[in-house]
């Protein structure tokens, strides 16, 4: 509390009433009211210290001073103790809501888990509860043979924030580049020099804007390899570690995280082509001309987690993730505190849009990577997705080969970050505080560093505490300095050393970073540290060995006082230069201190043991040597060898999952021309994997038919889809060559073949989300009127994304006297499933349905998709949801049997103002371990529940990856409303256009709101991607807002 500036300036004045005045106050109750002495002052200040843990106002007070004039002392007393006593009652309220929601979540949690272990029928006995947290996979047994060739793209945490580089790295220079910053950068290094592991790509964001190095602005950066240790790495023209810098967000400025949310869907598209054209130059390398895609995506931090669980979806490869710190964690931390209430924090820290993102995390990784057992027990606990207790059943049912009936839980693994060693040599004779040196050099000069350490000491030969840290509140450097400066023992035998980033001014750094600085400065004047305590302005990367080495020559010690550590990367760095430590009891370093025997953990919030830790290591040379010892014969345990070694083990443990589908490659690019062999070839290929819609057992209604698509395996079946499709083909390639003589007409055959989609110069994609058939219709042929010559000439092909079955779409068609073939694909059921027109009329095995379902895309999409088991939990959801009339009780939500499919449960919707958030429904499955997407549509009418992997957005990028569709050439239209699935299409490469008064009453707070926290920070709306038409709808609206986006229309 004493860290606000008004607390500060009003301080000196509540607690001038002196040592006296607190125990007179103490001792006085309201009984000093009945007396005619009450002091409003007095008791306000009496409730608040002995109320509430405010050690920094009591401290305050039994030192206070007198001041000049009673008379302004009390105004400003009474006006301190009436603010302060606000404050207090505002913390006890926000903390009684608080603990509130905690004791509605753990009910939550705990139904979940009886709902979850009652669908799976039994529960464990004694002995089936499983090992440890993360140490069995959750989807299978570990790997244990061969490694594979791997091209791993690492999706790191400054993905869209920090300033990220191989050498001389920046760290400290900002919140967003701390300590995660080296970690990533060093494990990609590391893992490109690890056997079997072909590139490693280090995906971030490329920052080209003023005050910032050029080097930020480079695409692409190779990590030069270090010392190997003896491994062998494979050598090839593109083998090795890169940073890959991809545009995206404000192209002018260098922007903090919080502010670049909007902008991962831009990210992400710019990454998917970085890798698809990384997949092809690779296998003519090393894959004998076949596509060489990642074994696994890894995201770092909660941006970068989010960003990866689209492109894992996208790609259908394994995910990995790293939260370093996480969104919950930092939540409760902050309201603990009681300064802030739950929506100032969230408008502050965008932290509820950061929680999301790990939850989504979650939904999508099979390895959790994490530091310390005490991130997975009480950090992880606190989400939605992840539970210890239920993680152990499904891992105990899994070993025993039971199905876990659509269940899933990510693996939690502890892998401790790993270090580089290879330049460190620990010398012995750096102990007795002589120079340095040897047989060639015997006096070699001392780093740059040292002296600029030493100068700040009367004596620098004392031993030194190393604290190295930002000045952020949270490392709790001030209780460091309040220790060494109230000990005198310590103060004679020791000096301190306080490296906290690099700054210009302190005017010129962040109000947080000077407030702790000028903190630290007014405590080193209180205590008259001078000569004993250094905290230089300037360090490069590369300095701060030396200055372990200067700590270590001195006999020092390190120490890390944060309230919570993570993990504590300088620990391990100051061990492996022989430093012993003193570490706070928080978090990581109790894992470490567990490994290397190397210290003392202390309780940070503890001035006197901080003090008396670090004295006893300092006085007692033989603990000293000891810890030194033990640090450095136990410190190849965090080597990057060793954290690679477990880490690759992780990742082939994964069930293997890549795109999966076989066509030929020729012409791929984006040719202008393309050879009627090559189309037949791609439409024999896609006869495999497709099957065209039929009306099953020949009865009219959408429930048979959508049904049917699912059902049909039969032999029979297969023969007759197969020679459909050849018979389509042949089809094709008499249109081609029909076609031959007019450049024109060999445009318009791209609407009769798939490959269509990679040869338009731009696709317009109608998802627009009314729920009428006429208004969908006068929607469709305002924009294709608005598409003029373009439509006709073919270089302009359509693609209709809805909430609609696919029979529901034909009736659209059918309707408004349109033609199948008119669109190049059909994304229905809310994304769960895809269609193709088919142009051959004599080869449908039923009339009027002219479609094809892509099965290749429901193979892409059904990866943790929890079938049977996710349904019958919904039904059962879908029964407690009621409308109580008197003694009567309505249902609301009903299974709606005829529009559900495979990859998509339907419900109807009675009544959406009565139905729960769209995020309470998807948090209900999250805790029962189910994994999925919810969506409301069609006006709340409806809800879609379909797989995680799947939605109407990644369905554009599937296209892009299967068919080569550029995203950059979609215009996509919608409406100001739509489905609760409708913000997501907003971002990205591709453009979009929002038309006025469409859907403009789909904006309703429940259920139609997706989210916890506002569009904004989701949908970047001064983009330039982004148009709304000025007035209401019309063709001429839709035409100038093609025109702005810069879209060739007539």
């Amino acid at each position: 509390m004493a860290g606000n500036d008004w607390i500060n300036s009003y301080l000196e004045a509540i607690l001038d009433v002196g040592q006296t005045g607190f125990e007179d106050a103490k001792k006085s109750s309201l009984l000093l009211r009945e007396r005619g002495r009450f002091s409003p002052t007095r008791y306000f200040v009496e409730e608040v210290i002995t109320g509430f843990d405010e050690t920094d106002l009591h401290r305050s007070w039994v030192k206070a001073a007198a001041t000049r004039s009673p008379q302004e002392r009390n105004t400003r007393l009474e006006n301190m103790c009436w603010r302060i006593w606000n404050l207090a009652r505002t913390k006890k309220q926000i903390e009684g809501e608080e603990a509130q929601r905690q004791v509605k979540r753990r009910v939550e949690r705990e139904r979940g888990r009886r709902e979850a272990t009652a669908d799976m029928s039994e529960d464990l006995s004694e002995g089936e509860k499983g090992d440890v947290v993360g140490d069995i996979s959750a989807h299978g047994d570990s790997n244990r043979g061969r490694m594979p060739r791997i091209n791993s793209t690492d999706v790191m945490d400054s993905i869209v924030h920090g300033l990220i580089r191989g050498e001389n790295m920046e760290l400290g220079r900002d919140s967003d580049t701390g300590g995660q910053v080296k970690y990533v950068v060093e494990l990609a290094r590391a893992l490109g020099m690890m056997p079997g592991v072909y590139r490693v790509d280090l995906l971030t964001r490329q920052v080209q804007a003023p005050g910032v190095d050029w080097t930020y602005g480079e695409p692409t950066e190779m990590l030069t390899p270090l010392g190997s240790d003896g491994l062998m790495n494979e050598v090839g023209e593109s083998s090795g570690s890169y940073i890959v810098r991809i545009p995206f967000g404000p192209r002018d400025k260098y922007v903090p995280k919080e502010l670049l949310w909007p902008h991962l869907p831009e990210f992400v598209d710019g990454a998917l082509n970085h890798i698809v054209q990384m997949s092809k130059v690779l296998g003519e390398q090393i894959g004998g001309g076949q596509q060489v895609w990642p074994i696994a995506i890894h995201g770092h931090y909660a941006d970068a987690g989010d960003s990866a669980a689209l492109l894992s979806g996208a790609l259908n490869v394994p995910m990995i993730f790293t939260g370093h710190s996480l969104g919950r964690d930092k939540l409760e931390q902050l309201l603990k505190q009681g300064r802030q209430s739950r929506e100032e924090i969230n408008s502050t820290y965008k932290i509820m849009r950061r929680i999301e993102a790990e939850e989504l995390s979650i939904d999508a990784s099979e390895v959790i990577v994490t530091s310390t057992r005490q991130e997975i027990e009480e950090q992880w606990s606190l989400y939605d997705g992840f539970d210890v207790k239920l993680e152990r059943k499904l891992r105990a049912r899994i070993k025993r080969n039971v199905s876990c009936y659509g269940r899933f839980m990510p693996r939690m693994v502890v892998i401790p970050p790993g270090m580089e060693f290879h330049h460190i040599v620990p010398h012995d004779g750096d102990m007795d505080g002589e120079t340095e040196g040897n047989e060639d050099n015997p006096a070699s000069p001392d780093p740059p560093i040292w002296p600029e350490i030493m100068r700040f000491f009367t004596n620098p030969r004392k031993p030194m505490i190393l604290a190295l840290a930002r000045p952020d509140p949270k490392k709790n450097i001030t209780t460091l300095v309040k220790a060494f400066g109230e000990c005198k023992p310590l103060r004679e035998l020791a000096n301190l050393t306080l490296v906290m980033g690099n700054r210009e001014g302190i005017d010129e750094m962040s109000s947080t970073s000077a407030s702790v600085l000028v903190s630290i400065l007014k405590l080193i004047d209180k205590y008259d540290l001078y000569g004993q305590v250094a905290y230089p302005k300037h360090h490069k990367q590369s300095d701060v060995p030396d200055i372990y080495r200067l700590a270590a020559k001195t006999k020092g010690v390190f120490i890390n006082p944060a309230f919570i550590e993570p993990f504590g990367l300088t620990l391990i760095e100051a061990a492996a230069h022989g430093l012993p430590m003193v570490a706070t009891k928080n978090g990581g370093p109790v894992d470490i201190n567990r490994v290397l025997d190397n210290g003392l953990l202390v309780d940070p919030h503890d001035q006197q043991a901080i003090a008396d830790a670090l004295l006893k290591l300092v006085a007692d040379k033989q603990l000293w040597a000891r810890c030194r010892q033990n640090g450095l014969k136990n410190i190849h345990l965090f080597s990057w060898p060793e954290h690679c070694k477990t880490y690759l083990s992780r990742i082939a443990s994964c069930r293997p999952r890549q795109p999966q589908w076989k066509r030929s490659d020729e012409g791929f690019e984006n040719s202008d021309s393309e050879s009627p062999g090559d189309s037949l070839r791609d439409i024999q290929d896609i006869s495999l994997n497709l099957r065209l819609s039929m009306d099953g057992d020949k009865n009219e209604g959408s429930g048979n038919l959508d049904n049917t698509l699912d059902s049909e395996d039969s032999a029979g079946g297969r023969s007759k889809l197969e020679n459909a499709v050849f018979s389509w083909s042949k089809g094709v390639l008499r249109d081609t060559r029909k076609a031959s003589s007019s450049e024109k007409t060999d445009q318009n055959i791209g609407s009769n073949k798939f490959p269509a989609l990679r040869r338009r110069k731009q696709i317009f994609v109608i998802a627009v989300d009314y729920d009428s058939i006429p208004d969908i219709v006068e929607i469709i042929q305002m924009i294709f009127k608005a598409a003029g010559e373009d439509k006709a000439s073919g270089s302009i092909g359509f693609i209709l994304s809805t909430s609609m079955t696919i029979s529901e779409v034909n009736s659209v068609l059918v309707t408004g006297g349109l033609s199948a073939t008119e669109f190049d694909a059909f994304i229905c059921n809310s994304g769960g499933e895809l269609y193709y027109p088919s142009s051959n009329s004599d080869d449908m095995l039923s009339p009027g349905l002219p479609f094809v379902v892509d099965l290749d895309y429901h193979s892409h999409i059904e990866y943790r998709w929890g079938g049977e088991g996710l349904r019958k939990t919904l039904v059962r959801w879908a029964a407690s949801v009621i409308d109580k009339k008197g003694e009567n009780e309505e249902q609301i939500v009903i299974e709606d049997e005829e529009r559900s499919t495979k990859y998509c449960y339907a419900f109807k919707v009675e009544n959406p103002s009565l139905v729960p958030h769209v995020m309470e429904l998807r948090k209900v499955m999250r805790i029962q371990a189910l994994r999925c997407h919810v969506i409301y549509c069609q006006n709340g009418s409806k809800l879609h529940v379909i797989p995680d992997l799947a939605s109407r957005s990644q369905a554009l990028r599937y296209l892009y990856i299967r068919w080569g569709a550029d995203i950059s050439k979609m215009v996509v239209f919608v409406g100001e409303g739509g489905d609760t699935d409708y913000d997501p299409l907003l971002g990205g490469v591709h453009k979009s256009v929002i038309l006025k008064g469409v859907c403009c009453s789909r904006r309703a707070p429940q259920p139609q709101s997706s989210m916890s926290y506002p569009l904004e920070d989701v949908v970047p709306f001064d983009s330039p991607n982004i148009v709304q038409t000025t007035n209401e709808c019309s063709i001429d609206e839709i035409q100038v807002a093609m025109r702005k986006l810069g879209v060739t229309n007539t």
